[in-house]
């Protein structure tokens, strides 16, 4: 259906644009953490029956970096796609179900070409958009509909790697636009907190300083994962983080930026009477701002400090020059005061963003290990999520 020609490449020019996911950033980050990946350009020709009213284009070229891990001491790896590929035109997503699931199968076998021989799988989370449960639910029923009927291997995968379902800020707008946007109680608590005394500081991978704040970042992380029966990255991770985003932007010491040519890690705590009490760390690009990992003391919880926490980091990502603040996942139906992550939910949403659906995690399987791989990855997300909370009365 598609011609599709891939060139692997060295030099992106996306250093600081589009998702953050795709950045060579990223990239050389997650390399030093297990994985190992290549960069490629895409150029797809769409067949002349696509070629829609509104554009004479036929031709499409994506930028796309694919990571790869190994696993079972080395003998298997999987290869994964990060928020690509886009939609191939801009009509709806439910118009171009069979286009599109045909484009990942075939751009699979593209990529397969250059991958390593003991892949058994190309793992996708598309980056395709929807504003409800429903529209997302009909886009993943027809593109399993079109894998069926066309013989695709071409699996949904029980477990999304990214998460599928997150709110974004517009942060085009003014600040007292984005504040009318949010719940009136948000704004009040914003205002609670900064005249409870709470105060906001904010570091970056070359404050002088910035061992011991990651150190009480993770102590906070420590006490939030007790607290919400979660798991966290070693603490060396995050450090990584930080401190390889100032060194690649080339920062001075002390100095936080306007704008970078790279994305920029920040650590946010909260201070109270020279406790600190809540942080977060985020990520700022050109194109967006997200918010990375988040963590909180037990203690003087009633000042709110999260809700200030996040308003600053708004505000800094809004004079960065990113166009959205992401708060990167939250529970799709956590609206009900029943659900399990109702608080959660209600924190991020009423913070007055849009909130999005993603369709989640899409496999090709190359090989037929892959079976048995996705029936022990679906068994382990079980055992963690439901298994290992409920044993701890969570």
């Amino acid at each position: 259906m598609f011609d599709i020609h891939i060139q692997k490449i060295e030099k992106s020019d996306n250093e600081n644009n589009g998702t953050f996911l795709q950045t060579p950033f990223w990239c050389n980050f997650k390399a030093r953490h297990g994985w190992s990946y290549n960069r490629f350009i895409a150029d797809v020709t769409l067949p002349e029956d696509l070629k829609k009213p509104q554009s004479n284009k036929i031709q499409k070229k994506y930028e796309l970096s694919v990571l790869n891990r190994n696993f079972c001491k080395n003998l298997l790896s999987i290869a994964y796609v990060p928020l690509m590929p886009q939609l191939l035109y801009q009509e709806s997503a439910e118009e171009q179900t069979i286009e599109f699931a045909n484009f990942l199968n075939e751009l699979s076998l593209e990529l397969k070409k250059y991958l390593p021989s003991n892949t058994i799988a190309i793992r996708f989370d598309p980056d395709v958009v929807f504003d409800s449960i429903e529209e997302r639910d009909d886009f993943n029923l027809g593109i399993k509909t079109v894998a069926l009927a066309d013989r695709l291997k071409l699996k949904k995968n029980a477990v999304d790697i990214q998460p599928p379902d997150s709110t974004q800020i517009d942060l085009t707008l003014s600040e007292d636009e984005i504040l009318s946007k949010m719940h009136q109680k948000w704004r009040y608590n914003i205002r609670l907190s900064e005249k409870k005394g709470v105060v906001i500081k904010r570091y970056t991978g070359n404050s002088v300083n910035l061992s011991e704040k990651l150190d009480r970042f993770y102590t906070l992380t420590k006490e939030t994962n007790a607290r919400d029966g979660n798991s966290s990255h070693a603490k060396g991770y995050y450090f990584d983080l930080i401190s390889s985003s100032a060194k690649e932007n080339n920062l001075d010491n002390d100095i936080i930026p306007k704008t970078t040519e790279k994305p920029l890690i920040s650590l946010f705590i909260a201070e109270h009477e020279g406790e600190e009490i809540a942080s977060i760390m985020t990520l700022f690009s050109r194109d967006e701002a997200i918010y990375l990992y988040g963590a909180s003391s037990n203690n003087k919880r009633n000042l709110m400090p999260n809700h200030l926490l996040q308003w600053t980091a708004i505000k800094a990502a809004k004079e960065y020059g990113s166009k959205i603040y992401d708060f990167y996942g939250m529970p799709p139906e956590g609206k009900d005061e029943n659900h399990p992550m109702h608080g959660l939910y209600m924190f991020k949403a009423n913070f007055g963003g849009r909130i999005i659906h993603r369709p989640g995690s899409w496999d090709v399987p190359l090989k037929f290990i892959y079976r048995p791989y996705k029936t022990a990855e679906r068994l382990r997300a079980f055992w963690f999520k439901k298994v290992v909370k409920k044993l701890k009365g969570r």
